[in-house]
């Protein structure tokens, strides 16, 4: 078959000569065996003795976004709550007004406890040494109402109240027990309690709790024990109603101390609670 030009056009033999049309292009392209995201012409290959040029790696890239190194998560570790919690309460403690009303009134109460214990073991002047508990129960009861009254809250005030009337009890169950007013065994249960509980209250501290509220069973034991030891202190003394006197201290000796060990245990199964619900709520 012939062109235009006079030239024969045949088929592209073996071997023979080719046309100088090109090709008509396949309607199938040939499948692009690329990675997704590269380019085909950086998958051309390069020259011999030729190295194409490769972009740095960049490890960041391929490292993720949260990774660390061991001091980096040291560092950026946030601090223990139960010792923010600590020095929060010791910021609040020492931030509060100690000069007022209330806390002069604490501080003379503790400064009676070494005379209240003198009189007892020294001389003693059992008659003296209940004045001095009386007039400390006075400013017990006074202290409370100077604070509502003037609006003189502060935190040393909520450390020293209960402290001296735990000094207080200590130091007349000691002075009983070397006058053999009272068994051993009936101090020991006593100042065990205190001891326990407030070995208890830096454990709560460290789990961002304050110290347990006081319920009507722990002011009850407190109240009975109030009453019984100035009772105590009469019937060592010869009067006229000592046979009236004497039943009734013993009476408020032994509900008082039976129901002060009975608060302390379930003072200890609220830290109990309280210790578990606070690693529970952690983990």
């Amino acid at each position: 078959m012939q062109d235009a030009d006079g030239t024969t056009a045949g088929p592209r033999g073996r071997g023979g000569a080719q046309d100088s049309v090109p090709p008509e292009p396949s309607r199938h392209p040939a499948p692009d065996r690329s990675e997704p995201g590269e380019h085909p012409e950086a998958c051309e290959h390069p020259e011999p003795g030729e190295h194409a040029a490769q972009p740095p790696a960049d490890d960041s890239a391929q490292r993720p976004a949260d990774s660390s190194g061991p001091d980096d998560a040291e560092t950026a570790a946030p601090p223990d709550p139960g010792i923010a919690h600590i020095k929060e309460v010791a910021a609040n403690v020492w931030d509060d007004p100690w000069l007022t009303w209330p806390n002069l009134l604490s501080v003379l109460r503790l400064a009676g406890v070494p005379l209240f214990l003198w009189l007892l073991l020294g001389p003693q002047q059992d008659l003296l040494a209940l004045l001095v508990l009386v007039i400390s129960g006075a400013t017990d009861w006074l202290d409370g109402k100077l604070a509502r009254w003037l609006n003189q809250y502060s935190r040393v005030g909520e450390l020293l109240d209960p402290g001296a009337d735990r000094l207080y009890i200590v130091a007349t169950l000691i002075a009983f027990v070397l006058r053999d007013v009272i068994p051993w065994w009936a101090a020991v249960a006593l100042i065990g309690r205190d001891v326990v509980l407030t070995l208890c209250l830096p454990v709560l501290r460290w789990h961002g709790f304050e110290p347990p509220e006081v319920h009507y069973l722990g002011k009850a034991a407190t109240f009975c024990l109030m009453y019984a030891f100035p009772l105590l202190l009469l019937v060592q003394e010869d009067f006229a109603f000592e046979q009236v006197v004497r039943p009734l201290a013993y009476a408020f000796t032994g509900w008082g101390g039976v129901l002060y060990v009975w608060a302390g245990v379930l003072y200890l199964i609220q830290v109990f609670a309280t210790v578990r619900l606070a690693r529970s709520n952690r983990t």
